[in-house]
């Protein structure tokens, strides 16, 4: 079997290093009070800009997934049931939010498929303790799919989250190679509309798309035609890069000119914030979405 070729990575996918007061300050926060960031487990290539500007995503449930994704740099354990959910993580996220003075926050989690419920009913108690204490907060989601459990997901719509996100990750013919097995195209479509609707406040829907797996134009195009079919509001296309030589191989790192064009076709299908680049992840100026959503 021929050995694929190592494609070097284009200067403009360099990042500098992570700096600034606020940077530390809130890994000392985050440390403090024993919390976790999607920004550090997965690697994320904003985490300088974000933190510098006293932006996170605090990911719960621990930091080890029941899943197995091959793009993923989380850690994965099988029985995560060794590890227990920490009853005091709500207030610690909380407490957190307030001394960094935040007015949105985003709250993802690991797969939790050892849990009865995924691990809904605890993310709807950290979002109850945060809009509790800080009530003027506006708080985004970022879920895994509950194993198409939509009692678990309307568990977590009734603590009335302003954005609700789930991600596709990819286009539909490359999903049973990226994603873990127990993870669907069609079913990740089917949460995101179900959740619009089933909402019962306001709130927009999100997804994300990684490129460079070897996916086509033509797939891109009409998996975020697939994504407003569902009436997902907000969609985030970046470009994914290998966390560890164990992970899938990038196999194209897609210009940032391509991407501008992907951009455009997103918008013109209707998206009302689109966020098209090769450093964009899921929560890419998620604050920024929502509010120029709002002015809409």
């Amino acid at each position: 079997m021929e050995k694929k070729q190592h494609i070097s990575k284009p200067q403009w996918l360099k990042s500098p290093l992570p700096s600034g007061d606020a940077f530390f300050q809130l890994k000392r926060q985050l440390s403090k009070n024993s919390l976790h960031t999607v920004c550090e487990e997965s690697k994320c290539p904003n985490i300088g800009t974000c933190w510098s500007k006293n932006t996170a995503t605090f990911m719960i449930l621990g930091k080890s997934c029941t899943r197995f994704c091959r793009f993923c740099n989380v850690s994965t354990q099988k029985h995560s049931h060794e590890l227990p959910v920490d009853p005091d993580e709500p207030q610690k996220i909380a407490d957190s939010i307030k001394e960094m003075g935040l007015d949105y926050v985003v709250i993802t989690m690991v797969h939790r498929d050892d849990l009865a419920d995924g691990g809904a009913s605890h993310l709807s108690q950290v979002l109850r303790v945060v809009r509790t204490n800080i009530p003027s907060i506006k708080v985004e989601v970022l879920t895994g799919d509950f194993q198409s459990d939509y009692h678990a997901l309307n568990l977590v719509l009734s603590e009335h989250p302003v954005v609700f996100a789930h991600n596709v990750e990819v286009v539909e013919r490359l999903t049973a190679l990226v994603r873990d097995p127990r993870a669907n195209y069609q079913k990740s479509l089917a949460i995101l509309n179900h959740c619009k609707h089933a909402a019962d406040a306001p709130m927009f829907t999100k997804s994300s798309l990684m490129l460079g797996l070897g996916e086509s134009l033509d797939e891109i195009v009409i998996t975020l035609e697939d994504l407003r079919r569902a009436e997902v509001d907000f969609v985030t296309i970046g470009q994914y890069l290998q966390p560890s030589k164990v992970h899938l191989a990038v196999e194209k790192y897609w210009s940032p000119e391509e991407f501008e064009k992907i951009g455009i076709v997103a918008r013109n299908l209707g998206f009302l914030s689109v966020a098209s680049g090769p450093h964009v992840r899921s929560s890419y100026q998620a604050r920024e979405f929502y509010l120029k959503a709002l002015s809409q």
